[in-house]
């Protein structure tokens, strides 16, 4: 079997990074550390300005640092600088660029699911932030057609006409799980499905093969109009066409989606999780501010990251 790693943290932000640390410090090795951006700590590389002041603490909550990480209010710079340095220090690997899709429990081990292939681990953080959201068109969707208008297959139903708009693993994945028991047409404004992993792509060419799901590949959206109550569709390339759903997966991610693909149960919009953040399913837990109503704060990322660091310790000594 492949190797099975200690750990697989998702999302590298002051939690990811946090519980990667701690675990090193704890003396647990084999640490992966993934991050869908091009570095860690993406939220605060784009959305500060530089010089930006970085607080410990958010919005005033006073939270005492519990483990080894010794953070400091900041600046913008002074922070990322100094969250290099400790991954530097205590050999966490980081992979950027690798977003997870879902992470999958299987008997001993999970798999972390990426485009083109998987991850083994024997336990999984999941610390994505609450600043995710699917990306949505340019054009106007008319009000009177917006519930018809979606970006998961949640709210469909059997035997609709419906329209996919996308041509990554999730675009692909709706088309073919939807083919079952809808009139299905996917549309993609390139010629071929590159972005999705090759899983998918076979059977997104499977599909299309026999029929099941209709291809409108090298094709563009010009935007939406109400057709009584249906959703009339303004092709580029081709005429106009009727349908009683479009769904559009064209990147971004809801955190809701993305946990609840991964088997997490969510309660009040926030992931169920003990006094030591782990989820209903043994080994995989959750941090940072997907755990908070709001913003959560640096301190109080950094001390999820040591309680998890600490539970897992005693679960690897117990097992």
């Amino acid at each position: 079997m492949d190797n099975i790693h200690n750990m697989v943290i998702v999302g590298a932000g002051p939690a990811g990074i946090a519980t990667a640390v701690e675990s090193y410090i704890l003396g647990i090795r084999d640490i992966v550390l993934l991050e869908k951006d091009q570095n860690h700590n993406a939220t605060i590389r784009k959305y500060y300005k530089d010089n930006k002041r970085v607080d410990k603490d958010w919005k005033g909550q006073k939270v005492e640092l519990d483990g080894n990480i010794y953070f400091m209010d900041g600046t913008k710079e002074s922070t990322l600088d100094f969250f290099d340095e400790i991954i530097a220090h205590h050999s966490v690997e980081l992979r950027t660029h690798t977003e997870v899709q879902k992470v999958v429990k299987k008997d001993d081990y999970f798999e972390v699911m990426i485009p083109g292939g998987s991850i083994k681990a024997r336990f999984v953080v999941v610390t994505i932030g609450r600043m995710g959201k699917p990306n949505k068109p340019d054009y106007k969707i008319p009000a009177s057609i917006k519930k018809r208008v979606n970006y998961t297959i949640d709210e469909c139903s059997e035997g609709e006409k419906i329209l996919v708009v996308g041509g990554g693993d999730s675009a692909v994945e709706y088309a073919v799980d939807l083919s079952e028991k809808n009139d299905v047409t996917i549309c993609y404004r390139r010629e071929t499905f590159r972005r999705a992993n090759p899983t998918n792509r076979d059977a997104i060419a499977n599909a299309i093969a026999h029929n099941e799901v209709r291809p409108y590949l090298g094709t563009n959206i010009e935007g939406l109009e109400d057709d009584n109550g249906k959703v009339r569709v303004i092709f580029v390339e081709r005429e106009p066409e009727t349908f009683d759903r479009v769904i559009y997966a064209i990147g971004g991610t809801t955190p809701s989606a993305f946990l609840t693909g991964s088997g997490i149960r969510i309660e009040d919009g926030k992931p169920v999780h003990d006094e030591n953040y782990m989820t209903d399913i043994p080994g995989l837990y959750v941090a940072g501010d997907i755990t908070q109503e709001s913003g959560g704060s640096i301190a109080l990322g950094l001390n999820h990251g040591y309680a998890i660091a600490q539970h897992i310790l005693k679960n690897i000594q117990n097992a």
